[in-house]
């Protein structure tokens, strides 16, 4: 008896509900795809049916999906209000075990991470109910330079994006593919790592920031200056969205060096939920 009424009690899950409790990828195991992999962090309530907003998040080099897991400001911001965690692996680079988001084009022998990622994104819709008006992509140093690469390669994809100490790496793209965009960039002003004119590392560079925004500023068809400037204890914010015939661009400096400081997740999370 006590067996059919375990049976009754799991024929009247919903459907979803059973695929993630069943499913064995997910934070500790990795969902796998065709030339990589992929962790998923779900809300700790979460009833297995709901869609759900999504945050893509991208390591930083040298790193992995697990050290996602590690930020308690991802979790608190994101996660414990309800946003479904994406974290990828970076490839590695050939002949070494580092991880890496190269963010610039690349011989075809190598992983092409933007389509990489847009393989993760269809897997997830496969497995889990999405929000599709709340689909996010963040990143931090090299992962940044991801995330301005997917906005100007795949923008459509993405509600809006914040970069965390990364800028648009070149050689540039000729053009964008997909535009206008969302963009909140977070920066140190001690950066030395990715300082805001970028650095030259052998055949190519990391990107000079502000040449980054100028570029995003012609796809929104903003103004040069902005329409807004703010100073507060930690970040100083400029931001184009009056000006814009389509899309927001927030850029906001902190006095750090090269990380991910205090209070970014909420201002992320205020700047993806204001569109």
């Amino acid at each position: 008896m006590r067996l059919f009424i375990a049976l009754l009690m799991i024929l009247a899950l919903p459907v979803h509900a059973q695929t993630a409790s069943q499913n064995p990828c997910g934070q500790d195991a990795a969902c796998e795809v065709d030339e990589g992999d992929y962790h998923l962090v779900f809300p700790p309530d979460w009833d297995g049916e709901t869609p759900l907003p999504a945050l893509v998040f991208y390591h930083g080099h040298n790193s992995s999906a697990a050290s996602i897991f590690r930020s308690s400001g991802l979790r608190n911001s994101f996660v414990n209000n309800g946003y479904l965690l994406i974290a990828p692996n970076g490839a590695f680079i050939p002949g070494r075990k580092v991880r890496a988001w190269p963010a610039r084009d690349l011989p075809p022998s190598q992983r092409d991470d933007v389509a990489f990622t847009l393989r993760v994104m269809d897997d997830v819709e496969k497995r889990i109910p999405l929000d599709t008006d709340r689909i996010f992509a963040g990143g931090f140093s090299a992962g940044g330079s991801m995330v301005w690469r997917m906005a100007c390669l795949a923008g459509d994809r993405f509600n809006a994006f914040v970069s965390v100490s990364g800028a648009l790496r070149r050689p540039n793209p000729a053009e964008c593919a997909t535009g206008p965009i969302r963009f909140l960039q977070v920066h140190g002003f001690a950066d030395a790592q990715v300082p805001f004119e970028g650095r030259g590392i052998r055949d190519w560079h990391q990107g000079d920031l502000f040449e980054s925004f100028t570029r995003a500023r012609a796809l929104n068809s903003c103004r040069t200056n902005p329409d807004k400037i703010e100073i507060g204890e930690t970040f100083r914010c400029r931001d184009w969205n009056e000006s814009c015939d389509a899309g927001a661009l927030k850029m906001c400096i902190h006095d750090g060096g090269h990380g991910l400081p205090r209070g970014w997740t909420d201002l992320a999370k205020d700047f993806f939920e204001a569109g």
